[in-house]
């Protein structure tokens, strides 16, 4: 239970049945934990005054007890083209995390972190330079999706798992805000509108697919043999690729959910020919999809994105090959759409740094 530094409970950081039970606590009939979480996870209310049919008595418990912790925007860009905004949020202990609101025909993607920093070491990533600071609470996950609505004033039926950190490297605080997002007293966003990224801690995956939920799973690839991937994802280097390829086909068979492999291609790096047909071999007979990736540059790793032709090629291998692929959409070239650039930027200028 996180707290604030006056020992508050920040009731976000909670799920129905803990909320249930800090109210009968305080003496108070359990019906109402249902009408306290519609006010904070689906209204974003930020303050107990604010609900209005609770008695007055409660709201000032409440206010006594707990708090409910707020997004404050402390810098924002948009692309040229309005389908992308990126955020950088404060967090209550001076850091910052970034999110980005991403606009599809279909509906209106969140793009959450789970982590400030990372430690997962990936090498073209600029989220894991600074290494990891910490997690993040389940409140602190909600409110980057909470905080995009209201910004917006625009509704979010798609959640991304996929900014800065490893979802699974922080997987309780993950669950329960997954347990909060797709509820109907939250934003109601259903789990199949769900895509978790990992870059590949296989036993989490194992314990993922043990609950069933009905999201998509997407792993970080970008390199089809061992010796590459040790290089670029240094997880690979504790599970390699045949016990990951194990991990996949497990949580296909216990889940029933087909899973995305993500590849970012860098230029001279992952993007021959013959790196395409160890794609093939790699993935063939998994019921998957894989997502290419011209990769957004990070001045700091000195890796260059792949030709539009480079891409194209290697896209027709893997189609002729049997696989399902497409190339991602580019959204946000223009604004730091790299994870991790925003709040480096940010955290270099707070430093006093020109």
């Amino acid at each position: 239970m996180r707290r604030n530094s006056n020992q508050k409970v920040n009731l976000k950081d909670l799920n129905l049945a803990e909320i249930k039970q800090f109210l009968t606590e305080l003496g108070e009939k359990p019906f109402r934990a249902e009408q306290l979480c519609q006010w904070m996870f689906a209204k974003g209310v930020t303050g107990f005054d604010e609900m209005t049919n609770l008695s007055k008595e409660l709201r000032t418990k409440l206010a006594e007890l707990a708090c409910l912790s707020s997004p404050q925007i402390v810098a924002r860009q948009q692309s040229a083209r309005g389908d992308t905004i990126k955020y950088l949020f404060s967090l209550a202990d001076g850091h910052a995390v970034e999110s980005v609101l991403m606009k599809h025909s279909y509906g209106n993607a969140a793009c959450v972190s789970t982590q400030v920093g990372c430690r997962m070491g990936c090498l073209f990533c600029a989220s894991t330079l600074g290494g990891l600071v910490r997690n993040l609470s389940p409140a602190e996950i909600y409110d980057q999706v909470l905080g995009i609505k209201r910004d917006s004033g625009e509704r979010v039926s798609h959640i991304v798992i996929m900014g800065t950190g490893e979802p699974l490297d922080n997987f309780d605080n993950v669950i329960k805000f997954l347990e909060n997002i797709n509820a109907e007293y939250g934003l109601n966003i259903g789990y199949r509108h769900i895509t978790l990224s990992t870059c590949g801690l296989v036993p989490r995956m194992k314990e993922l697919a043990l609950k069933k939920l009905p999201i998509t799973l997407a792993v970080s690839l970008h390199a089809p043999n061992d010796r590459l991937r040790d290089q670029l994802v240094p997880i690979n280097r504790r599970y390699k690729l045949p016990e990951l390829m194990q991990a996949c086909r497990d949580y296909i068979e216990i889940t029933g959910r087909r899973i995305t492999f993500e590849y970012a291609l860098l230029a001279g790096v992952n993007d021959s020919e013959e790196h395409a047909r160890q794609l093939v071999t790699l993935l063939t007979g998994l019921m998957c999809h894989i997502n290419l990736i011209p990769a957004n540059p990070v001045q700091e790793r000195g890796f260059k994105r792949s030709s539009p032709e480079k891409v194209e090629k290697f896209r027709t291998i893997l189609a002729r090959g049997g696989l399902n692929v497409t190339v991602r959409r580019e959204l946000g070239t223009d604004i730091d759409a790299a994870c991790g650039q925003l709040r480096r930027r940010y955290e270099f200028e707070k430093l006093g740094g020109d």
